[in-house]
């Protein structure tokens, strides 16, 4: 089986869909590994690294030749893909949801292509998946970056300082939305020694909030709403939950240095957090990063790709944030689509085997044998 690992064309992508470390664990396999030639650049990974690792390197039409598994971080131009084998696997973030031609209408093309589209987004929230979900690897490093980002822009320092001319206060820092970007940005922003608030829809984040460290903010007058969606996501809130939310988030935000928003819904716009109004009652110099911006965005006024100031306040709206981190994402993507894979080889034929009926294969396959296939894409 011959696996082809494609250089990324979509603007500011950075990431690699292989490392390395997978393509000697692929190797190891039986596979043949085909490396597109600068494929790792922009992320610290050199084409002597991938041969040193037994990978070819090549251009994209002699990587893409006769190519059973085409591996990606972004989906490629279905008509890009053209030498590779009929029924040829195309794995990565496809990206179902998107809008235009790189949403469903590139499924559809995948379909007409005649590959097999496995969208890594869609991976069930089960246990046995864990070490194959791109969307919690990725977001992870998100999370760290967003502290990160927002540090950058703040101009004060984080931590208390006691110091001989006098004290610095500890920043304030308030996490809306507690998944794994939410928690991993809870923890970086403890140990840069801020002052930390989150807040969730879902009832039982308050737990994770507290192990961290982190004092929770929670709606408590309205009883019995859960906020738990399937898969560990966040559902939408009713209104009344919703106007509840807005004057609790009101009266605390006003009092915050930086916020970071992270609440996604997948399939959906993200959900409106935070707006112009609020921003007004913040202080000059703070900072809110929306994580979502890329999804419509959590926070009134937030611009994609840009870092916007409204009454005073900064609202970083960076895209592909994974990407900034580079290195280490992708080789933490690279394991995920690694894991994946490995789990379904069959050493006999010298290939995965992607059961029908299995949870994982009917949670990420788009298509198969000419036609659309995934049930999310189908109701």
């Amino acid at each position: 089986m011959k696996i082809a690992v494609l250089r990324e064309t979509a603007p500011g992508e950075k990431r690699v869909a292989a490392s390395a470390e997978t393509v000697r664990k692929f190797i190891g396999l039986g596979a043949e590994v085909a490396v597109e030639s600068g494929a790792g650049l922009t992320a610290s990974v050199s084409d002597a690294d991938f041969e040193a690792a037994g990978a070819s390197i090549g251009t994209r039409a002699a990587v893409l030749k006769d190519a059973g598994i085409v591996l990606c971080v972004q989906g490629p131009d279905p008509a890009a893909l053209k030498g590779a084998k009929t029924g040829a696997l195309v794995v990565g973030g496809l990206n179902p949801f998107g809008a235009g031609e790189n949403g469903r209408a590139r499924v559809d093309a995948y379909a007409a292509a005649g590959v097999e589209a496995l969208a890594m987004e869609f991976m069930p929230r089960i246990t046995r998946a864990q070490s194959m979900d791109i969307l919690s690897s990725q977001s992870n490093l998100s999370g760290y970056k967003a502290v990160l980002d927002a540090a950058a822009e703040y101009g004060r320092a984080f931590p208390m300082m006691m110091t001989a001319a006098g004290t610095v206060s500890a920043a304030r820092v308030f996490i809306m939305g507690v998944g794994v970007a939410g928690l991993q940005a809870i923890a970086t922003a403890r140990r840069l020694g801020a002052q930390v608030s989150a807040t969730d829809v879902r009832a039982a984040t308050r737990e994770q909030i507290e192990s961290l460290g982190a004092k929770p903010i929670f709606v408590e007058a309205v009883k019995g709403i859960e906020g738990e969606g399937t898969g560990g996501y966040a559902t939408e809130m009713s209104p009344e939950y919703q106007k509840a939310q807005a004057e609790l988030v009101s009266s605390h935000i006003a009092k915050q240095d930086i916020v970071i928003t992270t609440a996604l819904i997948p399939g959906r716009a993200a959900p409106r957090l935070i707006s112009d109004a609020q921003i007004a009652t913040m202080k000059p110099g703070s900072v809110i990063v929306d994580l979502a911006v890329e999804q419509g965005g959590n926070v009134e006024g937030a611009v994609a790709g840009e870092v916007v100031e409204k009454h005073g306040v900064k609202i970083v709206g960076h895209k592909n944030v994974p990407s900034r981190l580079a290195a280490d994402t992708s080789a933490l993507f690279a394991r995920n689509l690694f894991n994946f894979l490995s789990a379904y080889w069959d050493k006999d034929a010298g290939a995965p085997v992607l059961p029908d009926d299995d949870e994982i294969v009917k949670g990420i396959r788009l298509t198969k044998d000419g036609k659309v296939v995934n049930e999310r894409l189908l109701g």
